[in-house]
């Protein structure tokens, strides 16, 4: 078998293999979305902590580099409501913190850098035109959401429900990513408010399969081929991969970030609102496990981390109040150039669905096994 058995997305993006490097912010920019691109998947880059004019940069190196698709990606939450006796409350919960590295708390807290998409947002996707723009936390007003479909682009959002996956559908997306719970980053949810009650992304796959009919890209907990055809086997048409990208050269993330991915246990990684005020998934460190992983004195998304800065910039060398964003499958990352992790999971996972097709049962659908 050389061919993937569910081609939809590849028709849709124009991409050679059912791959998409997930655009996680701070983490991952243009070098990192060539890589992925070059090896035939999806390179992506997530814009919601970059200015308009990095995010013209960055699209340009791409845009040097490769003719492949590129896909961008924002945020459309709701800027926050400031609240001014839950913002000094959160500060006080920090204050031992600040004491302890010497630091003012007086002194004002950086501004978030995370911004909702909106007119500034939309008039860089008809700018720069990319082929693909996708969402997190929902979808844009209307209005918004009709500008980024007139520039040609494919539209795409993150459901963590069956009910998000309904919504996105019907509004108009082009395929949907079935995020579950194993997920590094941020939560998608924006219908769904109880996090406790966040389905797996096994479980997930096929329920957004049998509701909507629009391909689905699952992701969550999928670092290596066995990932990649469980996803196929259970109706998806391609994977979403972050966490495995995480160990390529080319992704931004700290030393001390890469050092805690390379010896993480898969039981090592919660969800925390501790560092931006909505849930997120990565690797449990100081801060997480003395104030959470989750606390009801955050501010309002994003503005909690701008409190962190300053300890972050104070303490460099330790890793303790820095965000460490984690998938549950960081046990299988391999280091090695985006490009080559790519081609090598294709490889990997079109032989493994080979193999698993050879063995069809009598109507011809396929009997998976090992």
């Amino acid at each position: 078998m050389n061919a993937w058995p569910d081609r939809r997305i590849q028709e849709l993006f124009r991409i050679e293999h059912p791959i998409i490097q997930a655009p996680m912010a701070n983490s991952a920019l243009a070098a990192l979305a060539i890589g992925a691109a070059q090896g035939g998947g999806l390179g992506s880059l997530g814009c919601a902590s970059l200015s308009p004019e990095r995010i013209r940069e960055e699209v340009a190196h791409f845009r040097e580099a490769t003719r492949q698709p590129l896909n961008l990606n924002f945020f459309c939450h709701r800027p926050p409501r400031h609240d001014h006796g839950r913002e000094s409350n959160w500060k006080r919960l920090l204050m031992p913190y600040y004491d302890e590295l010497g630091l003012d708390a007086s002194a004002p807290a950086p501004a978030s850098a995370r911004s909702p998409f909106d007119e500034t947002a939309a008039g860089l996707v008809e700018e720069l035109r990319p082929e693909i723009v996708s969402f997190h936390f929902g979808l844009p007003d209307k209005t918004l959401f009709n500008r980024v479909r007139a520039s040609g682009a494919r539209i795409v959002s993150s459901a963590t429900t069956v009910e998000e996956a309904r919504w996105l559908e019907g509004r108009g997306c082009d395929a949907i990513i079935a995020q579950g719970a194993e997920a590094g980053g941020h939560r998608g949810m924006f219908l769904a408010q109880e996090i406790a009650a966040q389905v797996g992304t096994m479980a997930l796959v096929p329920q957004i399969v049998d509701a909507v009919k629009v391909p689905v890209i699952a992701a969550g907990g999928i670092g290596d081929s066995r990932g990649i055809a469980a996803a196929f086997a259970l109706g998806a048409a391609a994977v979403q991969i972050g966490t495995a990208y995480l160990f390529c050269p080319e992704s931004t993330i700290s030393p001390l970030h890469r050092a805690a991915l390379l010896s993480a246990r898969e039981d090592q990684t919660m969800l925390t609102n501790i560092f931006t005020g909505r849930p997120a998934r990565g690797i449990a460190n100081r801060i997480v496990r003395e104030l959470g992983p989750l606390s009801g004195a955050v501010p309002d998304f994003p503005l909690a981390g701008g409190m962190l800065v300053p300890l972050q910039k104070a303490d460099p060398a330790r890793s303790d109040f820095m965000p460490l964003w984690s998938g549950q499958a960081a046990r299988l990352g391999r280091e090695c150039p985006a490009a080559e992790l790519t081609v090598c999971l294709a490889n990997e996972a079109l032989a493994r669905l080979s193999r698993s097709f050879e063995h069809e049962q009598p109507d011809g659908s396929p009997r998976f096994g090992r």
